[in-house]
């Protein structure tokens, strides 16, 4: 007997945010992620217009990781009648909890700007909250006859995991972000041994990364030239992993003696939060770190490092003398106390903007990037004089030859391998290459469209 099933696409599509999947087999319809578009002009006509579905036939939502790309509008669906159940990982439950939060506030920051009303609220927060559970890894949970799911590591953000759905012993993968292994703070991506179907990202499809060695390198010679320069190093970050995994590398290299300490700050409240919630969940770190955490050594905290929870702490960095290096959020200068920074070192030639992060279309840190000079901040054309760096190494994403290496785990059972979360042309250049390399029936899917596959 043959079975069937179905996969939607729905957000994740033609694009790096926005990721919504939905997986109908067993009677169930499960939806994959449910994410905000971010950075495009049209970005909040998507986040604000209907779903492609209808939120009350939705049974299950499984949620890959806490990034608000995959997460942010999960409220929205539960106030337009999702009242299903939500897995995750333990992890991930904490962070989009902090994550939903703060994006509420960003969002009514927004609306009052613009003379709307707020995509949701603080009630659909709590709503959606009282409808998750948690999952470990490597913990099978049935979803419907002869469906169930599995968690396994993605390596992307501590809790981020890949979906292995097995119906009638055939099993689809849904990867969510895969982590550019190894990192600092977490496990490898795991393989995907085992799958007929995959569904993968494709953020870095058409480009490769710094080493490990280089990117640490890298980081130590931004700030010693910060600190010769007597100048101010700006890090527009994600205060989820990326704050976390920066921090360490930064606490190793002082710890080594490779890198004299100077004043970094760290200005993000929810980047605070974030960091209590990886000190409480060091099982999920890698050998190395979790050893370090064993015998005593706090990761996180170093000489000279503070953390900027109020405004008036965030303010009182500018009265530093001297050279400093400040981070926070938001990663691609869409909000953020980092905003304020860079609009406020903007005209000194002396400051460096560093960008260790994806940058989004349509973000004033792409066009940063790409070269223009004045870019709106706050509302303000502004024009930036600070020198412009970007350090792709840290980024949470594999790169184009270990997305080959990771597809490759599955060669031997793979029949089909659907390439999504990414720009086009970086997920076209993937799929070529996968046919080209592997031998592997790779697409691209268009966006709002459903493909039926044989179980």
């Amino acid at each position: 007997m043959i079975n069937t099933a179905k996969i939607g696409f729905f957000g994740g599509v033609d694009a790096v945010t926005g990721s919504n999947f939905l997986f109908e087999a067993g009677g169930k319809r499960i939806l994959i992620d449910c994410g905000l578009f971010q950075g495009e002009k049209f970005a909040d006509d998507r986040n604000r217009g209907d779903f492609a579905f209808d939120p009350k036939s939705i049974d299950i939502l499984l949620v890959t990781h806490a990034h608000i790309d995959h997460i942010g509008r999960i409220p929205k669906l539960v106030r337009d009648g999702f009242h299903g159940t939500i897995y995750s990982t333990p992890p991930t439950e904490d962070l989009a909890e902090i994550m939903l939060m703060d994006t509420v506030r960003i969002l009514l920051h927004e609306a009052v700007a613009n003379g709307l009303s707020p995509l949701y609220e603080e009630r659909a927060v709590r709503d959606t909250l009282r409808l998750w559970k948690h999952k470990e890894y490597h913990e099978p949970f049935p979803l419907a006859p002869s469906l169930t799911c599995e968690f396994r590591d993605a390596g992307h953000m501590l809790g981020s995991a890949m979906m292995f759905l097995n119906f009638h012993g055939t099993t689809m993968v849904m990867t969510g972000d895969l982590g550019n292994s190894p990192t600092p703070l977490l496990r490898d991506t795991e393989p995907v041994t085992g799958a007929t179907y995959l569904l993968m990202e494709s953020v870095y499809g058409n480009r490769n990364h710094e080493g490990t060695e280089e990117r640490k390198n890298t980081l130590r010679k931004l700030i010693e030239d910060t600190a010769k320069q007597n100048s101010t190093l700006i890090i527009p970050i994600f205060t989820i992993e990326r704050v976390q995994e920066i921090l360490y590398e930064m606490n190793d290299l002082i710890e080594r003696h490779h890198l004299h300490p100077i004043p970094i700050f760290v200005d993000s409240p929810l980047a605070i939060k974030a960091t209590e919630i990886y000190r409480r969940n060091t099982k999920y770190f890698n050998t190395k770190a979790s050893g370090y955490v064993h015998h005593g050594d706090d990761v996180f905290r170093f000489p000279r490092l503070s953390f900027a929870e109020t405004k008036q702490e965030s303010q009182d960095i500018w009265e530093t003398k001297g050279p400093k290096v400040i981070m926070g959020g938001a990663g691609m200068l869409n909000g953020g106390r980092i905003v304020h920074h860079v609009k406020h070192y903007a005209h000194d030639p002396k400051a460096t903007i560093l960008f260790v992060g994806y940058q989004a279309a349509g973000t004033a840190g792409r066009r940063l990037i790409e070269g223009e000079r004045t870019v709106r901040l706050f509302g303000e054309e502004t024009h930036v004089s600070a020198k412009i760096d970007v350090l792709n190494g840290y980024s949470g994403h594999k790169d184009m030859d270990h997305l080959l290496d990771f597809v490759e785990t599955g060669r031997d059972t793979l029949k089909k391998v659907f390439v999504a979360i990414g720009e086009p042309k970086a997920a076209m250049f993937l799929a070529q290459r996968i046919q080209d390399n592997l031998d592997l029936d790779a697409v691209v899917p268009q966006a709002g469209t459903t493909v039926e596959l044989k179980f």
